[in-house]
């Protein structure tokens, strides 16, 4: 399935001003804004953290990587053009773990 495809089967995130990815601090290390071209990851990162009560670790970034489908090769060919993608790489390749939390409207 492509990433297009996938983006389809999941929740809508109309409710969603954003999303952050926080450190086992509580700071925000990464932040996905509602914003046009971003909409995709904030839906793709909104699934996660409802699959996996709010939490990114490796299974859940392998997760997510499937789900980026064709954006995983053009973020390993491209570093830094997908950075929603190079935090789930991180995470997986680093046994990361991190809180996602949504941000209503």
């Amino acid at each position: 399935m492509t990433f297009n495809d996938n983006l389809a089967t999941l929740a809508a995130v109309d409710h969603l001003s954003g999303l952050n990815v926080l450190d086992e601090h509580g700071v925000v290390i990464h932040h996905i804004p509602a914003i046009a071209g971003k909409m995709g990851s904030l839906k793709l990162y909104h699934a996660l953290a409802q699959q996996f009560d709010g939490q990114l670790h490796a299974i859940a970034a392998t997760q997510g990587l499937v789900w980026f489908a064709e954006h995983v090769a053009d973020a390993a060919a491209n570093p830094g053009k997908h950075p929603n993608v190079d935090l789930l790489v991180l995470v997986q390749a680093q046994n990361k773990l991190y809180r996602l939390q949504a941000i209503a409207k």
